[in-house]
């Protein structure tokens, strides 16, 4: 198991790092996340905000819905970060932007209930239909 879980955007203008634990990690179906990644899913890991380290520059905020926004590099566009009210405390970090290993694999589908129809997850994970 990693002590610190880090990575970077895909220029690497933007970099966090965070000591181990993370809080989780899942696989999100909702349509927000669908149309900001242009994918079928993203996998998120939850980290304690109070314990997240951002560092550079380009980091950009969008508010994509009221009380959440997201966190993208301005140079290269790279997806990395969410937050929201719903979830105080916690930064949500895409999984695929980590440069090592993370302590956790995937533990759930959230907000199954707006998979796409083109893609169908073969795993054996709970499927919920939101983020409870």
């Amino acid at each position: 198991m990693p002590d610190t879980l880090q990575g970077s955007c895909l220029c690497g203008a933007v970099r966090f790092h965070a000591p181990a634990p993370s809080l989780w990690c899942a696989h999100c179906h909702c349509t927000m996340c669908q149309r900001a990644h242009g994918a079928a899913f993203v996998t998120w890991v939850g980290l304690p905000a109070d314990r997240a380290v951002i560092e550079g520059g380009t980091l950009a905020w969008y508010a994509s819905s009221p009380g959440a926004e997201r966190g993208f590099c301005s140079r290269c566009g790279s997806s990395l970060f969410f937050r929201s009210t719903r979830w105080p405390g916690e930064l949500h970090v895409t999984r695929a932007n980590f440069t090592g290993p993370v302590d956790r694999a995937p533990s759930a589908h959230v907000f199954h209930d707006a998979h796409v129809d083109w893609f169908t997850a073969t795993d054996a994970l709970p499927r919920q239909p939101d983020a409870s």
